[in-house]
Formats: structure tokens, sequence, C-alpha cells
């Protein structure tokens, strides 16, 4: 058996001999292992700082924690992409060799990747720009839920089924979306309602400010109000509007338990729901009756 410092020996020829060649420079089987453990912890150490800076940095001059979020997912990548240039440069890789494979690489994305590099650089101007952050309720086509998760590809939503959607960012850019709570949460709801035409307008007004004012999950501040849009076929067309921060999730909700409210509130008080109503009058034409008239003297 030999000695076991032939063996070492040995083992390291094996180690070091190249495997692949770029350029001018030689990479064996310990390089490459070398880079990938090199680049390992370059990942793990830039998700460390962005949990940091997310965290403790930033957490008392920026209060708004997308900012955050944003600013410290920015910093990972940027991390790890000179973090892969510097730890190529020191393995001695000349990136000037690589410029014929960024070169197909570079035409490669832009006919079989552009999809993800488009969703990529949407996702930065999501994180810098931030039309929708995470916690926001919006609507985009007909998906309507909360955005739980905004990543550099995609960004998840939760209906109010409890399923996860998960739409590429590129949405977020060339689509029309409708964020529920962009700048705050308070939410404006509106009921219509059709009364009688022998009903009190007045009356039908305070009724409906009273139902609005005796529900808990309706503001006092912005107040509640009532406007009287005009006047239907067979009603008296009246619309209460009221302001909501927690039945943002489920305005179908609120406008049940306010419906609700309405009816027996009418009922107390002797208002009349009106239903559609329809007069048909017949008339006979005399060319009609004469024709008759003549056929039955025929027989």
């Amino acid at each position: 058996m030999p000695p076991i410092n032939e063996q070492i020996t040995r083992v390291w020829n094996i180690l070091s001999t190249p495997l692949v060649s770029i350029g001018q420079s030689e990479l064996s089987f310990w390089k490459i292992l070398a880079i990938l453990i090199t680049l390992a912890v370059i990942v793990g150490g830039a998700k460390f700082l962005r949990r940091l800076v997310t965290g403790k940095l930033l957490e008392q001059t920026v209060h708004d924690e997308g900012t955050r979020v944003a600013l410290g997912t920015i910093l990972q990548y940027l991390l790890v992409f000179f973090g892969f240039l510097i730890v190529l440069q020191s393995a001695g890789i000349d990136l000037s060799t690589l410029t014929v494979l960024s070169g197909t690489i570079g035409l490669g994305i832009g006919f079989g990747l552009q999809n993800i590099v488009d969703n990529f650089f949407s996702g930065l101007i999501i994180l810098l720009e931030r039309p929708v952050k995470v916690g926001d309720r919006i609507e985009i086509g007909s998906i309507n839920g909360d955005v739980t998760r905004i990543a550099i590809r995609s960004t998840t939503i939760r209906t109010n089924e409890n399923i996860n959607i998960i739409v590429p960012n590129s949405e977020f850019v060339s689509r029309q979306v409708i964020n529920w709570s962009h700048t705050d949460r308070n939410v404006r709801i509106a009921i219509p309602v059709g009364v009688s035409y022998k009903s009190d307008p007045e009356k039908v007004h305070n009724v409906l400010l009273r139902v609005a004012e005796h529900h808990p999950a309706i503001l006092d501040h912005p107040r509640p109000d009532v406007i009287f849009p005009g006047f239907g076929d067979s009603s008296l067309d009246f619309e209460l509007r009221v302001w909501t921060r927690t039945h943002i999730q489920i305005p179908k909700i609120l406008r049940s338990e306010i419906n609700y409210r309405i009816f027996e509130a009418f009922r107390t008080n002797g208002i009349e729901i009106p239903f559609p109503q329809r007069d048909i009058h017949f008339r006979s034409s005399a060319a009609g009756i004469w024709s008759k008239e003549t056929e039955a003297t025929e027989k």
C-alpha cells in the first residue's frame, strides 16, 4: 500500500487536472468546486445582508415596509452580480474571452427568454415605483385579491377563496390595474335603493343614514351620505354611500348586511319597496271586428 503522502498527492493531481479551457484559463475540478462554494457563500451572504438591511438598518429611517423590501432585494441582486464577476476574475478567467458567449446568450435572451427578461425588469419597476405592494387589494383582469408576495419574476395574489394566483410581473406594467388600497385602506361602497313614489324622500334619507350609523364596519369619517340620483320607472332611486376599512376584501358581505338592515328599517318605518309594474291595454280595430262579423254572417 503506498504511503499516505503519495495518496494525497495522487488525489490532488486528479483534482487539479484541467478539465475545461476558457481562452488562456484552465479550469480543474478543484477550481470549479472552489468557484461553486464561493458563489454559494456570496448568495447566502447577500440574503443575510438583505434581511439585515430590511429588518435592522432601514427600520428607523425607512418606515414603509415595501420600500425596505425593494431596497433589500435590489441590494441582494447587485451583490450577487458583482460577486460573481469578482469570483470569475479571481479564478483567472478572462471575462473578455466570454464576449462571443455573452453575445450568443444575448441572442437567446432576445428570442427564447424575452418573457423572462420582461418579467424580470417589470419586477424591478414594481419594486422601485411600487404601483402595488404587499397587502394591497388589487384587481387585474378577472383576478381580485390581496398581494401576498412580490418576487423578481412574479407576484402572488390570494383571492377570497384562499387561492393563490401567480401573476407574471409584466402584467402589472402592460395592463390596467385597479388598486383599492394604493394610498390608504379606506374604500367607499355604494348601495342603491328604490322606494315607492308614495314615500317621503326626507324620511327615506334619514332612515338610510341611521342604518349606516349603526353598522360597526362603517366609518364615521368620512361620514356616510345619501344621494337622490333620479326617478325610476316605478321607484324613487336613492343611493347610500358608506366608507369602510375592514371590509375591503369582502365588499359583497357588507352590502348584504346593509341590505338586510335597510329592509328591516323600511318595514319598521312603513316605507314601501316597489316592484316593477306594467299595464297592458287591449285595443280592437274596427276592421278586425267587421271581418269577424262578416265571416259569421256568411256561415
